[in-house]
């Protein structure tokens, strides 16, 4: 693999090439589910988790009518119709993708689905503040960067979906490299991830989507367990600019457990360079064990999402005030180094 090229989130310069090899658009546009004679019931497809199942509507039935469940094989037999549809609906390419490859039904129903058991049972997430995070119209999520893989963006995207009264879905800006890998570059798209510049966050705010961005990058996710839970730089202010530009408000969101699941002891510099990685982390299993050394260590997390910090009172020109977006980022670099110290006072263990 060839080195890769970081594009930091608050550069400004034009992404035209960046994004015409990162960005893969869906053939023909958005595609539009069509409609049937169907009636709504409260569970999932595919894995029965809370969702909204379509299912043929039976003779004489009223439109919108539930049907009442017959014990455990009524449910099972929902369950086998929903998935067979979703099926039929993924083959036929009868399904919705907005224009940066997002796939909200993908997303709810599968994707989530496999990532969850990591974030209920494996880590044990707890959320605190997701009421910070507005019901309706766009937010920008800034949170601290951990772990040597970046599973803690993926944690924080399943902590707002699940956790928010309005299931609000949280659209993730990543490094370039992530959409340079294959399959990863597919199932990022699917999950509405989209890459780590200001047109694009932008856009996504000025569409009313909650926008999550880590300003740490490579080296916050790859500094060595030494620094755990110190911040490093957050840029030049690049999302502050976005936020202003927007009018949207500023969420800080800090994690704690993610710094252990990978203790990151070493880089191996060398190779890395030859990977065209930015790091080859060397921790107490990896690359000792192997594939088994991949496996995280079942640490405690902790999700806190802090009040937000308004915007929309700023004029136009204030996104060009280089003093002010360094003032605010600042400031939200220190609420989130805040909230980690005190999590990490209030914590009773790594584990438990």
């Amino acid at each position: 693999m060839a080195d890769a090229k970081v594009i930091p989130f608050d550069d400004d310069r034009s992404r035209a090439g960046a994004q015409r090899g990162a960005r893969r658009r869906p053939a023909g546009g958005r595609r539009k589910v069509e409609p049937a004679a169907v009636h709504e019931v409260p569970v999932s497809p595919l894995l029965g988790h809370q969702g909204v199942l379509k299912a043929s509507q039976t003779p004489g039935e009223e439109p919108g009518a539930l049907r009442q469940p017959v014990g455990d094989g009524g449910g099972w037999e929902r369950r086998i119709a929903g998935g067979l549809a979703f099926l039929r609906r993924r083959i036929t390419g009868d399904y919705e993708v907005d224009e940066f490859g997002y796939d909200k039904e993908l997303t709810d129903q599968v994707l989530m689905s496999m990532v969850r058991p990591l974030y209920e049972k494996y880590f044990r997430v707890e959320v605190k503040g997701i009421e910070n995070i507005p019901s309706d119209g766009g937010a920008l999520v800034v949170a601290n960067h951990s772990g040597t893989l970046p599973l803690d963006g993926l944690m924080m995207q399943v902590a707002v979906h699940d956790n928010h009264p309005a299931n609000r879905h949280l659209r993730l800006l990543a490094a370039d490299l992530v959409f340079m890998l294959p399959v990863v570059n597919e199932l990022a798209r699917k999950a509405g991830h989209t890459l780590a510049c200001s047109e694009d966050a932008e856009r996504l705010l000025q569409r009313g989507e909650v926008v999550g961005v880590m300003p740490e990058g490579f080296k916050g996710i790859g500094k060595p367990f030494s620094d755990r839970y110190k911040l490093q730089r957050f840029g030049r202010g690049g999302f502050v600019s976005t936020a202003l530009r927007a009018g949207a408000p500023i969420v800080p969101c800090s994690i704690v457990g993610a710094e252990e699941i990978y203790p990151m002891l070493g880089n191996a510099k060398t190779l890395a360079r030859l990977l065209g990685f930015p790091y080859f982390p060397i921790t107490p299993t990896f690359p000792w064990l192997g594939p088994l050394g991949a496996v995280p260590l079942p640490t405690k997390w902790t999700i806190q999402f802090g009040e937000p910090i308004p915007t929309d009172g700023y004029p136009p020109e204030a996104a060009e005030d280089p003093m002010l977006m360094f003032n605010l980022t600042d400031q939200v670099r220190e609420q989130i180094q805040h909230t980690l110290y005190k999590l990490l006072v209030q914590r009773r263990s790594v584990f438990f």
